[in-house]
């Protein structure tokens, strides 16, 4: 049946390359409401997409602006049931930054297809498409061999904050979730991701001046928000690259000897890190390989600052404000409430008593950390998968973002497999994100044994 996935496949790249083009094309841009309409768009471009492939259930579930998709092909009795989940919203892009083509006019050249949303998820979502097709058509069935569930959300860039409530009121069952919004490790070097970090954002406003006021009239004793705003974010690590919050690591665990192991299996060397991630340098906490400190240990980030006349020609002024905004990213077992109360008890007993200051936690936006039951049958099955899919060795990862797979396990009551076709080398919410088409393809050839190895898998 191998030969046969890969032959349909080959058969079809242009297809799958052409309907890739055709929704990239759709400017769904999560939280702008000028693009709620083009987000509503993409949905019924996914809908109508899969009546054509054949799912006799599709809906549109429609909430405030972020439309989610719904499809189900239940005709599989005592076979699995399993819930995909994605998404089809995409990040803002800025068409000025772009240098391989506008964000949103998708261009392929060199085995790769360039555009918003080619990787996340988009490309992701396509790759389940054929591998339903792919399917089919080797094993000749008029159905999937298992029963398949389909979720893909329109706001996940801007946190799943109706997701909850979309499975509250919708409740979907299944046995099985399968979370396809994350990484490989390598296109020649595949991995199973068996779980991702948590992740909590705030942003800190740091109030100094009662209004912007003339530098040389003030300059010496007047307080700056800005120089007591970077002594607090100076203060958020140590030496040794830990955080500072009080009982932040309390709770948080070694990472096992057994998956400590396997991240040592994959092939690593900083040289190929530095050029695929584009980080110029590594640091991190001290005593934990990159990967460990990627996949198994928390961090922290400064993703914004702002303060003063940061466009135009400047007032030599003292800014009354400065603002940043940090993202935490959490693993089992710290819990979202703990970290933000750890968050807010180091701030108030950090900053300068020369400023005043707003904290504001986005914790309904949060999402917890999770990680896939090791010896899961189905862990075993998606690994056989990957490698007819792939035709290499499969190794095992985890997602260092963030994601709503412990709402889904919650809500379902279900364990969640990841598989997803993304690259650090794919751009994602950067400019020039692009995905390999080579890798779409395998990845649909996972799926596509995926589904028949689930309906029989192999005996031990």
């Amino acid at each position: 049946m191998t030969s046969d996935i890969h032959a349909y496949l080959d058969a079809h790249r242009r297809d799958l390359i052409e309907e890739l083009i055709g929704w990239v094309r759709i400017r769904s841009v999560a939280g702008l409401p000028e693009r709620e309409v083009e987000v509503l768009r993409s949905a019924n471009w996914l809908a109508g997409a899969l009546r054509d492939l054949g799912f006799p259930v599709v809906q549109v579930w429609n909430r405030e602006g972020a439309p989610a998709v719904y499809a189900e092909w239940c005709e599989a009795p005592g076979a699995p049931t399993v819930l995909i989940y994605s998404h089809h919203d995409v990040r803002a892009a800025k068409d000025e930054q772009w240098e391989e083509t506008p964000p949103f006019e998708p261009a392929e050249r060199g085995g790769r297809v360039y555009g918003r949303g080619t990787s996340d998820a988009k490309g992701q979502v396509l790759a389940h498409l054929w591998g339903v097709r792919a399917h089919l058509a080797a094993t000749g069935r008029a159905a999937p061999s298992v029963n398949i569930k389909l979720l893909v959300e329109g706001e996940e860039e801007t946190g799943s904050a109706q997701l909850s409530d979309l499975l509250d009121e919708h409740r979907p069952s299944a046995d099985l979730v399968l979370f396809s919004d994350t990484l490989l490790w390598h296109r020649e070097h595949p991995a199973l991701c068996m779980g991702l970090r948590g992740m909590i954002s705030a942003e800190i406003e740091v109030y100094g001046p009662l209004r912007d006021v003339h530098s040389g009239a003030v300059s010496g004793p007047a307080p700056n928000p800005v120089i007591e705003l970077s002594r607090l974010l100076a203060a958020l690590h140590d030496d040794k690259g830990r955080l500072t919050l009080p009982g932040f690591y309390d709770d948080v665990v070694e990472p096992s000897e057994r998956f400590r192991a396997e991240l040592t299996a994959l092939p690593y060397r900083d040289e190929d890190w530095l050029a695929r991630s584009e980080t110029r340098s590594i640091g991190g906490e001290e005593g934990y390989s990159v990967l460990e400190r990627l996949w198994t240990r928390p961090a922290a980030e400064v993703l914004t600052v702002a303060a003063g006349d940061v466009t135009g020609v400047s007032r030599a002024a003292v800014p009354a404000v400065a603002t940043a905004s940090l993202s935490i990213r959490t693993v089992p077992d710290q819990r979202i409430s703990d970290v933000a109360a750890q968050l807010r008890r180091w701030v108030a007993d950090t900053i300068s008593d020369r400023v005043e200051y707003q904290l504001t936690i986005s914790e309904e936006t949060a999402q917890e950390p999770y990680r896939t039951p090791p010896d899961h049958p189905a862990v075993a099955v998606l690994a056989a998968a990957m490698r007819d899919g792939f035709g290499r060795p499969v190794g095992r990862m985890a997602n260092a973002g963030g994601g709503p797979a412990e709402l889904l396990a919650r809500k379902l009551d279900a364990p969640v497999l990841f598989f997803g076709t993304g690259l650090p080398e794919d751009r994602w919410h950067d400019s020039d994100e692009s995905v390999a088409v080579d890798v779409l393809l395998a990845g649909a050839a996972t799926l596509a044994h995926f589904w028949s190895g689930l309906a029989a898998p192999p005996t031990p």
